[in-house]
């Protein structure tokens, strides 16, 4: 990958597609890249909408390459949802692809004249951008149906629904899995906004005639990327737990420590847990011809996606993923998984955050738009987002949003992100995550919830304050260079417990990419990244007073525990300082 395509969507004529070396950013990939960008040309200060944002899309640094679980794509901008820097993470083919064309990077830049949308197509001879209103306000399947009828099943896409034309702060950027459905998204953080204010609705990428990238050294590469996968397979949760069940296996799990946040944050305990757990699902998926086991780029060797039918047996998403059972599932009310899964395809379809979206219908039941558990209105509210209407628009500009419009105070959000399925009271954790991300609550930039409730990397109580600051500063440094690598997060639950494994992994890099990293290299480039984000996120105006969660959490006990929030403000400001 030694070239960046950077299309200038404003200029004269339409947009403009130019291929500079990779220059300065030689030897980053995902966020490292996504970040490392939006920190030197990205004024903090700008309009995330605006002419001066920019939104980087980056294949990891083993993206293209045998190695596996290779196949994350990130996703950078000024985040129009936080305010401040982003890095949206999503699976699929795309960074495979995008990696096998050489291309270490995507940018967007400028703003369009007019309202024409545009298309990008890109494969081994070059880019092509042409008009394409004819998918203005398509959702992402039928935009697909359209692309495969055009350039086959063979091309991967990145694209946006109705959510992302009509910049909504909670819409996502789709990418298309291994059968060419837009069921991986880049979610969080209103991505799919800066793509549409870009006026670019679809990316079609063709590797056709192109060759998987080569290891520097191929036969340390093969020998390091067999230990990796066998360290992956014997690891109980991802050779066991996650293929067998998905993500959703932690529903009881959650449940059962009771930290599940259910109707609105207000209890940590769901009643109608079993009937949408991930064991649940797995049954349903097997009974109606579905698959409970199945990966979402090539390369995968976790398997912890699925296939979900309808009572026809007939395709209807993804297996849902345990964040949007519990978003629009137990936070709602609702125990019904086939509305869950009609729920999650439309928020595919239009292109939205399960979690932003499912946060936020739970604060508006809370002031009475709808009841908790009434998954029709749950589906009609979201169909009101892609229709664009004036509810639609407060809803699908998200749960602080939807807050202040309907005048709720108990709203889960940082930094205007909402919260997904872990409540900070019961795991303590996951709370310092939250409050200090970079990104606004997000429980990905560190999983503190592996060490807290699954003794993954050792054994922090949820429950007490003692030693979570550290647990959540080491975690936000390991996920940053984790997700540079464009491996997957699940890795973590391998490398954690199995020094073997983690040296795997830094065998196989090494000789991949001709380098000598170390474990202290790996930990450097972490702080680098968070460093840069931090910096941007100050010049944009985020100061301490916004790494901090909603007052109530440290108000409101919560059940079963009658627990509060206890990690202490002046603590949370202790996570960077290392």
């Amino acid at each position: 990958m030694d070239k960046i395509l950077r299309i200038d969507v404003g200029a004269e004529g339409g947009p403009k597609a130019r291929v500079t070396p990779v220059g300065e950013y030689a030897g980053l990939g995902g966020r490292a890249m996504t970040s490392g960008m939006v920190y030197n040309e990205v004024p903090p200060s700008c309009h995330p909408l605006g002419e001066d944002n920019k939104l980087v899309i980056a294949p990891g640094l083993l993206s293209g390459s045998a190695a596996a679980m290779s196949g994350r794509i990130s996703v950078g901008c000024k985040s129009p949802l936080t305010g401040g820097i982003k890095e949206a993470n999503a699976g699929g083919q795309p960074a495979q692809v995008l990696a096998r064309l050489g291309y270490a990077a995507i940018v967007m830049e400028g703003k369009p004249k007019d309202d024409t949308l545009y298309k990008v197509f890109i494969n081994k001879d070059g880019v092509k951008i042409t008009k394409a209103n004819e998918y203005k306000m398509l959702g992402n399947y039928d935009l697909i149906d359209k692309i495969k009828e055009e350039y086959g099943d063979k091309v991967a896409c990145i694209s946006i629904g109705q959510a992302g034309e009509m910049k909504m702060l909670a819409s996502s950027i789709a990418c298309t899995d291994m059968e060419m459905r837009p069921t991986r998204h880049a979610g969080r953080g209103g991505v799919g906004a800066v793509m549409g204010s870009k006026h670019i609705k679809v990316i079609v990428l063709d590797d056709t005639g192109t060759k998987m990238r080569q290891p520097k050294d191929p036969g340390k590469f093969k020998a390091a990327n067999k230990e990796w996968v066998d360290g992956l397979k014997k690891n109980p949760t991802t050779g066991q737990g996650l293929p067998a069940f998905g993500t959703n296996v932690l529903t009881n799990i959650i449940n059962e420590a009771g930290g599940y946040p259910a109707y609105n944050f207000t209890t940590g305990r769901f009643k109608g847990c079993e009937a949408i757990s991930g064991e649940t699902e797995v049954e349903i998926e097997k009974a109606r011809g579905g698959l409970a086991t199945h990966g979402c780029h090539r390369g995968c060797v976790i398997q912890c996606s699925g296939i979900y039918n309808d009572k026809d047996g007939n395709y209807l998403t993804k297996q849902p993923e345990y964040e949007t059972v519990w978003a629009h599932g137990g936070n709602c009310g609702i125990n019904d998984l086939d509305a869950i899964a009609m729920l999650d395809r439309l928020d595919d379809d239009y292109g939205l955050d399960t979690i932003e979206m499912g946060a936020t219908i739970g604060v508006v039941m809370e002031a009475g738009l709808a009841e908790f558990g009434d998954a029709k209105a749950a589906v009609e509210l979201v169909h009101e987002v892609g229709k664009g209407s004036p509810l639609g628009r407060i809803l699908g500009s998200g749960a602080a949003v939807a807050g202040k419009a309907f005048g709720v105070e108990r709203v889960p959000v940082v930094k205007g992100q909402a919260m997904p399925a872990y409540d900070p009271r019961a795991v303590q954790g996951i709370g310092v995550t939250y409050a200090t991300s970079t990104m606004g609550a997000d429980h990905t930039a560190g999983y503190a919830v592996a060490t807290n409730i699954m003794k993954v990397g050792g054994n922090v109580d949820p429950l007490s304050p003692e030693g979570q600051i550290v647990l959540s500063r080491n975690l936000q440094i390991t996920t940053a260079a984790i997700d540079s690598l464009g491996t997957c997060l699940f890795v973590a639950f391998a490398i954690m417990d199995q020094p073997e494994t983690f040296q795997a992994l830094l065998d196989m890099c090494n000789a991949f990419l001709g380098t000598n990293l170390t474990a202290d290299d790996v930990t450097e480039l972490g702080k680098s990244i968070l460093k840069k984000e931090r910096e941007f996120n100050m010049k944009a105006g985020l100061t301490s007073k916004q790494d901090r969660l909603p007052d109530y959490f440290k108000k409101e006990s919560l059940e079963p525990h009658n627990i509060t929030f206890q990690v202490k403000d002046e603590d949370l400001d202790q996570v960077f300082n290392w």
